[in-house]
């Protein structure tokens, strides 16, 4: 029976770095922060990469150690997805907040408090265009008290005017390394035992996302109790299982229509996600002993199948499509075959 959770926090928050010189792996980030924490001179600031690498943790630490907690609520503005961001917000909100004086550069309880306000604009890439258009007139005018740091996947989404008056900042996928020893601290801490196979699983179920790996970990205590095995793992994560996606690539090696429309039935029978087992397949495909004019026809098939998931397309039609295609392509069948032509 697993042991009752003394604290209910989120592991993902409870061992969130505090300072910056805490982020793990990313190295030339925390050197030049680093510098900006000891002058109090910070220009506008841009941090982009892949989801759980610690950008928003990286933001939220510079301003915990440039205002301390007692200046923090007033001298510094969170906003996510989550809140609202349209042109509206940005020409009232952030522009009132922008536009407040602050004292002078005086250090209070040991923080630099540097003469400005902070503005987190987390996901700014799912802001609207026209509310990023309408903050570049805002950074300009009030750029003597304020600073904006904008957090995203994709910086091909912020538009070149505000992405231009950013230091631009790229975070790494974590390394598998790296995951590890974070992960091994946080079993250390909270009494967990994980297997070298186990840890090795979820290194490769997260894919250089902190945040998602300390989830799974956490959701697996929780049901299996202080002893975690790889399998407890893959259950919990929502990944399909190893043997589901081999007996998907068998049946289309078989070249039996049949045999593949049953392991296609079984697989939607059982929950799993039409779009997790479509990246499942590319990465078996990649590593499969088959030429890559084969490899080049399946992926293509794969990244169509995936964008007709994400417009709303039926799960079991497009994974019938894809075993169908990529039996084609395992029985040299040609582009646009038909039976009984």
């Amino acid at each position: 029976m697993a042991p009752i959770m003394q604290n209910s926090q989120p592991w993902v928050e409870k061992y969130r770095p505090k300072q910056v010189k805490d982020v793990a792996h990313q190295d030339e980030v925390v050197r030049v922060l680093t510098n900006t924490l000891e002058t109090g001179s910070c220009p506008h600031m841009l941090f982009y990469g892949p989801p759980g690498t610690g950008k928003t943790t990286t933001a939220l630490a510079i301003a915990h150690q440039l205002f301390g907690p007692e200046l923090y609520k007033s001298r510094v503005l969170e906003l996510n997805a989550s809140d609202d961001r349209g042109i509206n917000v940005v020409r009232t909100k952030i522009k009132d907040f922008a536009a407040v004086a602050v004292g002078t550069n005086q250090r209070k309880g040991g923080y630099p408090c540097p003469p400005y306000k902070i503005i987190v604009l987390d996901e700014a890439d799912s802001m609207t265009e026209d509310a990023q258009n309408a903050l570049r007139r805002t950074m300009e005018t009030y750029s003597k008290v304020t600073r904006f740091f904008f957090i995203c996947n994709y910086i091909s989404r912020i538009i070149e005017p505000l992405a231009s008056r950013c230091a631009k900042f790229r975070f790494k996928p974590l390394s598998e390394e790296i995951m590890s020893n974070r992960i091994l601290y946080i079993c250390n801490e909270e009494g967990l035992n994980l297997d070298a196979k186990a840890l090795s699983t979820l290194s490769s179920i997260s894919q250089g996302d902190l945040r998602r790996a300390i989830t799974y970990l956490q959701s697996a205590a929780r049901l299996f109790g202080s002893s975690i095995s790889s399998e407890d793992l893959i259950s919990v994560s929502g990944v399909v299982p190893a043997e589901v996606v081999e007996a998907i690539l068998k049946s289309c090696k078989s070249g039996n229509f049949d045999s593949a429309n049953k392991e296609v039935n079984n697989f939607i029978a059982e929950g799993y996600p039409a779009s997790q087992i479509l990246t499942q397949l590319f990465e078996a495909i990649l590593e499969d002993d088959i030429s890559d004019e084969q490899k080049a026809r399946i992926g293509k098939k794969l990244g169509e199948a995936d964008k007709c998931l994400v417009d709303g397309a039926d799960e079991y039609l497009q994974l019938l499509d894809v075993v169908s295609t990529t039996m084609q392509a395992f029985c040299n069948m040609p582009e646009g075959f038909a039976y009984g032509s």
